[in-house]
């Protein structure tokens, strides 16, 4: 008889799954069942904290402080409670589920009418005010459904505390990163005509450029992803589950009992989760870029003020140079020429790292180690529950991708 999980187990492992950013691997992964409950605290801090604007209107002085203050620390501590409560991964009913959503969305309609209520010298919000309210409550909803469904927060969390070690070994981090990219950037920093449209381009449109370096980063990190993947997935022998379900739940689960024919079959992946680990690796590449780019952002600044003379820019300009407002010795074309090239240098790391054999080992491949960790205990996990899937194509090996 195969071996079965027990469903304390399954609850520890889909935490620990959340717990790796990663959610959207749990079995049957759904808005109501995984989503929801995990998305209350957000929402009641927002719903509570919009009470805020009710405190104000019948107070003055030091008494109207007071009175947010208790709402503040009302919602913060209604929030930890929630967040504890979420910890232990409920599941809501349909019944609870709609209770849930239905308040959320009353609230940007009844703290305008409380308004009113409380105190009748407050004019009734127009259709402007009240369309601007709902939009907020909204849009908060769906970054919050965003962020909860592909685990952003623990994600960037990861990526941060990696950054931090990164910081700690920043010499030797940016000894292998910089030359290459002052090499391939340096010399451009010197042309006029660089300066000149420096000097004119706004900072919204800078914006858009820097956006587009950061799409490109995510379009080629897409695109390894899809090519590691279908090599990970297929290398699910008992060594390698072993290995990787070392310090998780599954770690007693013995997988000669889940494994008596020899490897497991890869389960393909849907969309969700492809795009889940698009998330994973694309929020690693791009804050270990960010490093790299801060580094050469302070580099191309300190090389511009020593070398760049105010006659020297003007001359390159062919007009005396616009100074920046909070940096007002600082010309503006030397502030946007810096965050161009940092900019451009940290996709080039980033694209690099993913390609080069050097770079990648040292940058690119401890990110592809824990991908390769999740899919594996992922295989576990499904395993230990007896899931099978049809792959819909039996003539071949799994690709271990499966966009639906």
């Amino acid at each position: 008889m195969p071996y079965t999980a027990s469903p304390a187990l399954v609850r520890q492992t889909e935490r620990w799954f959340v717990q790796d950013g990663t959610p959207t691997m749990i079995e049957g992964y759904s808005f109501g069942k995984h989503v929801l409950a995990r998305m209350l605290p957000a929402l009641a801090f927002v719903t509570l904290a919009s009470l805020a604007w009710l405190v104000p209107l019948k107070s003055a002085g030091s008494g109207r402080w007071v009175l947010l203050a208790v709402v503040f620390a009302a919602t913060v501590a209604v929030w930890l409670t929630i967040r504890l409560f979420v910890r232990r991964l409920p599941r809501f009913t349909r019944a609870a589920t709609i209770a849930v959503l239905i308040a959320y969305a009353a609230m940007p309609v009844a703290v305008p009418l409380l308004q009113i209520a409380v105190d009748d010298d407050v004019t009734p919000p127009g259709g402007g005010g009240l369309l601007g309210f709902v939009l907020f409550f909204a849009a908060v909803f769906a970054a919050t459904l965003l962020a909860t469904t592909y685990g952003l927060g623990t994600l960037l969390r990861r990526a941060i505390r990696h950054t931090i070690y990164d910081l700690r070994n920043s010499v030797h981090l940016l000894g292998r990163a910089l030359p290459a990219m002052l090499f391939v950037t340096l010399f451009l920093f010197f042309t006029g005509e660089l300066w000149q449209a420096m000097n004119r381009l706004t900072w919204w449109r800078l914006t858009l450029v820097v956006g587009l370096f950061a799409a490109v980063t995510v379009l080629a990190a897409a695109a390894r992803l899809r090519t590691e993947i279908g090599r990970v997935e297929q290398d699910l022998s008992p060594p390698r589950l072993a290995a990787a379900c070392k310090n998780t739940p599954l770690a007693k689960v013995p997988i000669d009992e889940l494994t008596p024919d020899g490897p497991l079959r890869a389960v393909p992946l849907n969309g969700r989760q492809v795009r889940n680990l698009l998330l994973m690796l694309a929020t690693r590449q791009l804050v270990q870029a960010v490093v790299v780019g801060l580094a050469l952002f302070a580099f191309f600044l300190i090389l511009g003020l020593i070398v760049v003379t105010p006659d020297t820019a003007e001359q390159w300009i062919g007009n005396p140079p616009a100074y920046s407002t909070l940096l007002p010795t600082m010309p503006v074309a030397l502030l946007r020429n810096a965050t161009l090239f940092a900019a451009f240098g940290s996709m080039y790391f980033a694209i690099t790292s993913m390609s080069d054999a050097d770079h990648r080992e040292q940058f690119f491949a401890p990110i592809i180690d824990e991908i390769e960790r999740t899919l594996t205990v992922r295989a576990v996990y499904l395993a230990t529950q007896n899931i099978s899937h049809n792959t819909g194509n039996s003539a071949g090996p799994s690709t271990g991708i499966m966009v639906v």
